[in-house]
């Protein structure tokens, strides 16, 4: 299943309610504010650091390029375009929206 969470994890809860909820196998993606979770050396990269074990985390490139914010981003997270955004559409049985 592929996790999408477009909200900042410094503004509410969605991000670490999607962490509770993702399997093993799942796929995250981080799109608008939600790319505020890719970044390195913040209050949620333990969190992060920790999902990579077991799930993949993405980052929408144009979001991060958007905020400036492309060279700050924690080792692990893959960063796609849109393209790559409808690819990981495709590739998964389901998408689950975290809003």
């Amino acid at each position: 299943m592929l996790h999408t969470v477009n909200k900042s994890p410094f503004d509410n809860g969605t991000f670490a309610t999607c962490l509770k909820f993702v399997r093993q196998g799942s796929a995250v993606l981080l799109i608008e504010d939600g790319v505020y979770a890719a970044l390195r050396d913040t209050s949620v990269s333990p969190q992060v650091k920790e999902a990579l074990k077991t799930v993949a985390i993405y980052a929408l490139k144009p979001d991060l390029e958007a905020r400036g914010m492309q060279d700050r981003v924690l080792e692990g997270i893959r960063l796609v375009d849109y393209g790559g955004f409808v690819d990981l559409a495709i590739e998964n049985d389901a998408v689950q929206s975290w809003l």
